[in-house]
């Protein structure tokens, strides 16, 4: 979870970056206009994503956490995740297409389903002890 709260914090830096030449002046262009006019929009885009699909990953995380689950299925699930944010970001960030993102989004929800399973699994077994 900490891996996805610097990510979001990178986003957020580089967010402001991009929008200060158009908010305080400051890395304009020659000519005035904002170096990073093309990739604010994506960069801004990507920034929501992080508070919607990972709302459920902190979810499963918080739950696996409480139930002291420390399985290693869980824990490549959640770095295979956090990897799947960092590539999606760069994607949506760096490239227009849609296609290769929606493939790495996929991995995500892939990894994020695949928490759950493990922490349905978790607590069945609990249940059953």
């Amino acid at each position: 979870m900490a891996a996805h709260i610097a990510l979001t914090s990178f986003l957020y830096v580089l967010l402001t970056i991009a929008r200060a030449p158009k908010v305080w002046g400051i890395g304009k262009k020659a000519d005035g206009s904002n170096p990073w006019a093309v990739v604010e929009p994506r960069i801004s885009a990507n920034l929501s994503n992080q508070f919607e699909w990972p709302v459920f990953f902190y979810a499963a995380c918080i739950l696996l956490i409480q139930n002291q689950s420390a399985l290693a299925a869980a824990a490549w699930l959640a770095w295979i995740f956090i990897l799947g944010r960092v590539v999606h970001s760069c994607v949506q960030i760096l490239t227009t297409n849609v296609r290769l993102r929606g493939l790495v989004f996929t991995i995500n929800f892939l990894a994020t389903l695949g928490l759950w399973v493990v922490l349905i699994f978790t607590l069945e077994l609990s249940a059953t002890a």
